[in-house]
């Protein structure tokens, strides 16, 4: 090898390591490509790197259930189809986040507005304070709930003044309501993000089918908590749905007895959010053949003793796409 050669051998093997530790503010889906195009560098020397990623929101509690933090890198093990993984990069930062709150305004939930609305407020004020908040009310139409052209707030007023301005009334368009608030969420600033659905998990108007829905949910990088709410003669309530979307996603699923548990449970939400850790790898596993991916991540603790670990336990993985 002559000393060019080994001068661009040199560059190109710093370059895979800066892509390594690059922010994956762009990553998309269940894996992110960073493709340069090839290009004539010097002396007709060309450069072309495809680096995928998987990134996981991962929460980790104990047997009793209690939220587990400070735990570093060497505490998780990460398996895609049972093969073990290298993590590239590990984050246990309280960060801020983007969280949009899709809250059903259908006729079947009149009775639990007040409930719905203190416990956006409880939410927004257990959060970061430079998280990106956002409000969608539904029926079978959608809406943003802030005032004007304001995309995003970290007011507690403001979240409890958006939840109260309509009359509930009207079907449910609950996958649709989703689908608008992934589009929305991409507008934020913020890497992390996460979805807090309340509904009864009924739909009667949506043009998005429930597996179209999911399978968005499993191509994009956002953890969704739903809490259902329910009253016992309403035909239309589906706790089933709630349970599979807060799953895909690798969230959570609260169903509450009485409707003035939402505050706490989105207190809860909130401190989970925020004490999520964020583990990225590149897989080994080079094929981009749309096949399912099966992940599972394990953690111990100090003294090694197993935790319980909530992620999204799997990804499609994409075809090829070329700039």
């Amino acid at each position: 090898m002559n000393s060019s050669s080994r001068r661009w051998a040199r560059r190109l093997a710093s370059f895979r390591a800066l892509l390594l530790f690059l922010p994956i503010a762009g990553a998309n889906s269940a894996h992110a490509q960073i493709i340069p195009p090839e290009s004539s560098i010097e002396s007709g020397a060309t450069i072309s790197i495809d680096v995928r990623l998987v990134v996981l929101k991962a929460s980790v509690r104990t047997k009793a259930g209690t939220v587990v933090s400070g735990l570093r890198e060497s505490n998780f093990k990460v398996e895609e189809d049972g093969q073990p993984q290298t993590i590239r990069a590990f984050q246990a930062e309280d960060i801020p986040v983007a969280v949009g709150l899709v809250v059903d305004n259908s006729g079947s939930m009149a009775k639990k507005r007040s409930d719905v609305a203190g416990a956006a407020v409880a939410f927004a004020r257990a959060s970061n304070p430079d998280d990106e908040l956002f409000i969608i009310n539904f029926n079978e139409r959608i809406a943003f709930g802030l005032l004007g052209t304001r995309l995003f707030s970290a007011s507690p007023e403001e979240l409890e003044a958006a939840i109260q301005k309509p009359v509930a009334s009207g079907k449910t368009a609950l996958y649709d309501a989703i689908t608008v608030a992934l589009t929305h969420l991409q507008k934020a600033a913020n890497n992390r993000k996460a979805l807090v659905v309340v509904s009864d998990g009924g739909d009667n108007a949506s043009r998005h089918t429930l597996n179209e829905v999911l399978n968005e949910i499993g191509q994009a990088e956002v953890t969704i908590y739903t809490i259902g709410l329910f009253d016992e003669d309403d035909a239309d309530s589906n706790p089933g749905v709630l349970r599979r979307i807060a799953k895909c996603s690798g969230g959570e699923s609260f169903l509450p007895r009485q409707t003035s548990e939402a505050v706490s449970i989105c207190e809860h939400i909130a401190k989970d959010i925020r004490t999520q850790y964020t583990i990225t790898y590149s897989p080994t596993n080079p094929k981009s053949d749309g096949k399912y991916r099966a992940i599972k991540v394990k953690a111990t603790d100090r003294t090694g003793a197993k935790l319980k670990v909530r992620t999204r336990t799997g990804y499609f993985a994409s075809q090829d796409r070329k700039p």
